[in-house]
């Protein structure tokens, strides 16, 4: 079991950047494959990037390709979500998902993992 702490939320104008951070407890973090999920209010959560536990391989929904750039470094058991171009549709609660030895596939399914508690990008234009 992992936990997950997330931060780096807060209020930008459309335009503007955020770089969103989680940090996982655990001997074995190298084994998790990260996502970044998203909630707005009325809405249901939505995958945003996830990352694989090997090589890299990265996958991001349609809304943010090419604005969003998600990263981790092993070494210090984090994983990073860079947003650039901010919308105010992307005004949400980000929430990260760590799954063990997932695919990049299963990496976007809402419906499981571990998370941590959020943290809030309001985004004003």
């Amino acid at each position: 079991q992992v936990q997950l702490v997330e931060s780096g939320g807060g209020l930008v104008q459309a335009g503007g950047s955020l770089r969103l951070s989680c940090a996982v407890s655990g001997r074995t973090f190298s084994t998790y494959t990260m996502g970044w999920f998203r909630q707005a209010p009325g809405k249901e959560r939505e995958f945003v990037a996830a990352i694989a536990w090997s090589g890299g391989i990265t996958y991001y929904a349609d809304s943010v390709k090419g604005r969003f750039t998600i990263s981790r470094d092993n070494a210090k058991n984090t994983v990073y979500l860079q947003m650039n171009s901010l919308k105010p549709e992307d005004t949400a609660v980000y929430y990260c998902n760590a799954k063990l030895l997932a695919t990049i596939q299963a990496a976007t399914n809402p419906l499981s993992g571990s998370w941590g508690q959020g943290t809030q990008v309001t985004v004003s234009s």
